[in-house]
């Protein structure tokens, strides 16, 4: 149920090696449509990443100042630099092809990028590469087969399919009936929330009994 890189991937590893001239970087990233692109050693390893806004400071020209903290001195770096060892950022931020598309998208959240590179889990070595458009991919998947899912769900849970009504539209999923017991609904509810493609859920539903209720001490 829930979808991993190698199901969205491109097969295609963006990827130049650390002597690649600026020229070259800059040709694949127009040749690919891409803003960035991984930076691979001799044995195919990603080792860092270039992407627009480095190629982009070779144009502002970072002026050197006594002020200047380490991320200017980074700057000026990147803009001092001819090939793509000297201007990559580093490490490069990789992902497997068995990374759940869920952990890629939080990276390139945390790291405000929008493609990862995907290495064998194995070797290491870049065997393709993942871009956000990619990861869209999993909330597009039709209704027919996330109601499927969130079915194989609820028999798992042991919760009778009649007392249920699910509909799936859009990635919305609305859910009415009732569950046997009160501590059902918050399990089924983030187990439902976590299927592969469901946007929302809007749920309407009771119970028979509240195994949740705290009985008053006896006085």
């Amino acid at each position: 149920m829930t979808a991993k890189v190698k199901d969205v991937m491109g097969k295609v590893a963006i990827a130049v090696p650390m002597d690649a001239s600026f020229a070259d970087l800059v040709a694949t990233m127009q040749r690919f449509k891409v803003g960035a692109v991984t930076v691979i050693d001799a044995d195919r390893r990603p080792v860092g990443v270039v992407s627009e806004d480095d190629i982009l400071l070779k144009e502002i020209d970072p002026v050197e100042s006594v002020l200047d903290g380490p991320r200017r001195r980074e700057e000026r770096r990147k803009a001092a630099g001819t090939t793509a060892g000297q201007i990559m950022t580093r490490p490069a931020i990789t992902v497997t092809g068995g990374t759940s598309v869920r952990d890629a998208a939080r990276l390139m959240h945390r790291n405000r990028i929008k493609q990862l590179p995907v290495i064998d889990a194995m070797t290491g070595r870049i065997v393709g590469t993942v871009h956000q458009g990619d990861l869209l991919r999993v909330f597009v998947r039709p209704a027919e087969d996330i109601l499927a899912d969130i079915e194989e769900i609820t028999a798992l849970m042991n919760l009778a399919p009649d007392d249920l009504r699910i509909t799936v539209s859009g990635g919305v999923v609305t859910m009415s009936g009732q569950v046997p017991r009160r501590s059902d609904i918050k399990p089924l509810l983030h187990a439902v929330r976590r299927v592969e493609g469901v946007v929302e859920v809007d749920a309407d539903l009771a119970f028979l009994v509240d195994d949740l209720l705290i009985a008053p001490p006896l006085l």
